[in-house]
């Protein structure tokens, strides 16, 4: 009975941290980086230099503020993006505070529902990066990445994320608690 005792706690230290690494933390960018950004930008081009400003990756999500009685979000195809076309979106969103779920890698088109508005610049083009190349190293947070001088800064992150070496050395000091409650018991 005390031999398993012994084993049980450096074990369930050890699926604790195992379940932690796993569980990378999410994060949240309210768009263009200040409330009230789903608006006709001041240039063209604005909303753009933001997203690409961020690194965004599969779970993060994003954060559309705006008057919902005069606007909304289309979640568009690549061609109704560039043509600026409203007619049939991927998905409408009209509650003047989207919270959208990045799933994928892969671009994310988005332009306004107001008329006349994608046409003066309110439309976003968001790249998501595949596991693969965020996994390698690139660890830019909403706070690291820099933003252009015109533009508002980037949104805080609310969780930050550890890298591939801090992961490393968890398991490793997981797995040596294991083994010294095993050979202690």
């Amino acid at each position: 009975m005390a031999r398993s005792k012994a084993f049980l706690s450096p074990f369930l230290v050890a699926m604790a941290i195992f379940s932690s690494i796993g569980a990378e933390a999410k994060r949240e960018f309210v768009v263009g980086g200040r409330e009230s950004s789903w608006q006709v930008p001041s240039s063209p081009s604005q909303l753009n230099q933001w997203a690409q400003s961020n690194r965004f990756k599969v779970g993060d999500f994003l954060i559309f503020k705006y008057d919902k009685n005069a606007d909304s979000v289309l979640e568009a195809t690549e061609g109704d993006y560039a043509s600026c076309s409203t007619a049939k979106p991927l998905k409408e969103y009209k509650d003047g505070d989207t919270k959208l779920k990045l799933e994928r890698s892969g671009p994310y088109y988005f332009i306004s529902g107001a008329e006349g508005h994608c046409q003066k610049g309110q439309k976003l083009e968001v790249v998501v990066m595949s596991e693969k190349h965020w996994s390698k190293g690139v660890t830019a947070t909403p706070t690291e990445a820099p933003a252009p001088a015109t533009e508002a800064p980037s949104p805080v992150s609310r969780a930050s994320t550890a890298g591939s070496r801090d992961g490393f050395w968890i398991v490793l000091v997981g797995l040596g608690s294991l083994m010294v409650g095993l050979l202690m018991a």
